[in-house]
């Protein structure tokens, strides 16, 4: 199970998530490993891509402690994915110490499941920043031509 207070990243992941921040003057898109990691949470599970960690990483990027997520206020994505996972609201329930660890587990399985889309969507890139704006831009346009289509079966009696 999830270390409790703590969000892990899979071992075969860690130099993806580095090179996605700009700390420690890298030129990544994002700030911090936490914005790194909610973004392929959210990526994962719009993907509905869930994957195990296997190995943890250990150093760089270490467990991130949860209270990053809860200052930036990304702690209501971990309960949107929680919820929607297990189709029950009682997950967010702190009566029952178990389901922090559940919330955290699910949401560190659907970041690995994201992260390993952005390992293909950025393989061979130089610029992951223009490349993360054409994959939000794709998704946009995709969705929007979804909307669109046309459905004459509600005019068929």
């Amino acid at each position: 199970m999830a270390e409790t207070g703590r969000i892990r990243v899979a071992k075969d992941k860690a130099e993806l998530v580095k090179a996605l921040t700009s700390a420690d003057g890298g030129t990544g898109p994002f700030q911090t490993f936490a914005d790194v990691v909610i973004f392929a949470a959210a990526l994962g599970a719009k993907h509905k891509k869930r994957v195990p960690l296997g190995e943890i990483s250990k150093r760089e990027p270490s467990p991130i402690p949860q209270e990053q997520f809860l200052v930036r206020g990304y702690d209501t994505v971990i309960n949107l994915i929680a919820i929607v996972e297990t189709q029950d609201i009682k997950v967010l329930s702190f009566h029952d110490e178990k389901n922090n660890e559940k919330r955290n587990l699910l949401f560190e399985e659907y970041a690995n499941g994201g992260l390993e889309i952005l390992q293909v969507e950025l393989r061979g890139a130089v610029d992951y920043s223009e490349r993360i704006l054409l994959i939000l831009s794709s998704e946009r346009f995709q969705d929007k031509s979804e909307q669109e289509e046309f459905d004459l079966s509600r005019f068929i009696s």
